[in-house]
């Protein structure tokens, strides 16, 4: 007869730093203790979750703080190239009323 091998979990190995703790004991959500005899619904790699739709309720929540932190970006771009663009047309202005005060000659 075969020899029986011992196999640990990945998350049964505690992470360093953190004695005690195991990534993958609570659902991230809604921290209700996660079975290891039942399905974890994972997200980015190495966060747990105890269903499809604690799952999805983050992953919503996470696309809507990405729309919302590039509103803001794009806000505080427009307002930056507005402030330059102030500048430029002041510029422009001078240089156009200095341009009408040269007279051409032409042949």
């Amino acid at each position: 007869m075969a020899k029986s091998i011992s196999c640990a979990f990945f998350f049964d190995a505690e992470p360093a730093g953190e004695q005690g703790r195991h990534a993958l004991d609570a659902c991230a959500l809604c921290s209700k203790p996660l079975r290891r005899d039942s399905d974890i619904f994972m997200y980015r790699g190495d966060t747990p979750f105890c269903s499809e739709e604690c799952r999805y309720e983050q992953m919503h929540h996470d696309a809507a703080c990405a729309r919302q932190s590039a509103s803001a970006r794009r806000k505080q771009q427009q307002q930056q190239s507005q402030s330059q663009r102030g500048g430029h047309e002041t510029a422009t202005a001078t240089v156009s009323s200095r341009k009408a005060d040269v007279s051409v000659a032409s042949y």
